[in-house]
């Protein structure tokens, strides 16, 4: 998860995936999209970390959710691990808490130069095990950050993750974490999944015969029908082209690793471009 500073942006994907509201901390950096099943109060609204006390209706469950952008100075971080403890103290709800920490929890999760310094390693494993805190794991890349260099000045880190306590764990038992391709950010998205064994109901298609009567209806449908029902099949396989690529990288961080990277990326760049336009025809008909 990374901060989102464009406003319009962020009201785009508002409207696209049909959200109904969007909340952000005290300085902009961190910013939750809610749907139209769940209530919310912000309970913590600090620098670092905005905690969200959540009511699911369809679930009739309460849960709490921490969303952590931590600061990259590790003094500065104390206020961040000293509000995780005030909220454990009196957690008793499902809790999920997730984000960029900025920092590791042990030597294996970085790769390259530079001394991992051990207090702050220690700082966040307190954290971590007084707030009785369970890493959901991940599929995908170790490292969630890259320095955005290559050959010996190459460093990746796992600085992104999801952490849960045990009421949480028992409400969703199927949760599961990828670490998403790195595409246009030197950070990796994170998608946590946590379904709940709910069966999902499709809408059925139905096709208005005054549509035929407007102006562009023949140009939308040849578009549509003829270009666009290859862009989503064709932006999953350049995702996951991107996936080995990274992975070569990560291996072997060399410059021309890092063009073979880029050219696949400016491939699918293209092809977001063309999704996009896509939606926007789609919610201007």
């Amino acid at each position: 998860m990374e901060p989102w500073q464009d406003i319009n942006k962020l009201e785009k994907y508002r409207r696209k995936f049909g959200i109904r509201s969007a909340y952000a901390n005290m300085n902009g950096k961190i910013w939750a999209f809610v749907d139209e099943y769940i209530d919310v109060d912000i309970l913590m609204n600090m620098e670092q970390q905005m905690t969200l006390k959540l009511f699911h209706r369809n679930l009739s469950k309460e849960l709490y959710v921490t969303l952590v952008y931590a600061k990259y100075d590790i003094i500065e971080r104390i206020e961040l691990w000293d509000s995780m403890y005030h909220l454990a103290s009196y957690m008793e709800s499902p809790w999920l808490v997730g984000g960029d920490f900025n920092v590791i929890l042990s030597g294996e999760e970085k790769y390259g130069p530079l001394l991992v310094y051990l207090s702050e390693v220690e700082d966040f494993a307190h954290c971590v095990d007084t707030c009785a805190l369970y890493d959901l794991g991940f599929k995908g890349s170790l490292y969630t950050w890259w320095n955005g260099r290559s050959n010996i000045d190459c460093i990746f880190k796992r600085l992104n993750r999801f952490f849960a306590n045990q009421h949480f764990l028992d409400l969703f038992p199927t949760l599961k974490v990828e670490h998403m391709i790195k595409y246009g950010s030197y950070h990796a998205p994170l998608l946590l999944s946590c379904n709940i064994d709910t069966v999902q109901v499709k809408k059925p298609f139905k096709f208005l015969n005054f549509w035929t009567k407007h102006e562009t209806f023949l140009k939308v449908v040849k578009e549509n029908w003829e270009t666009f029902g290859d862009i989503f099949k064709q932006i999953a396989a350049l995702e996951d082209v991107i996936k080995v690529h990274e992975i070569e990288f990560e291996l072997n961080p060399t410059a021309q690793n890092t063009a073979k990277l880029h050219k696949v990326e400016a491939d699918l760049t293209r092809y977001y471009h063309l999704e996009e336009e896509f939606w926007r025809q789609k919610a201007g008909v």
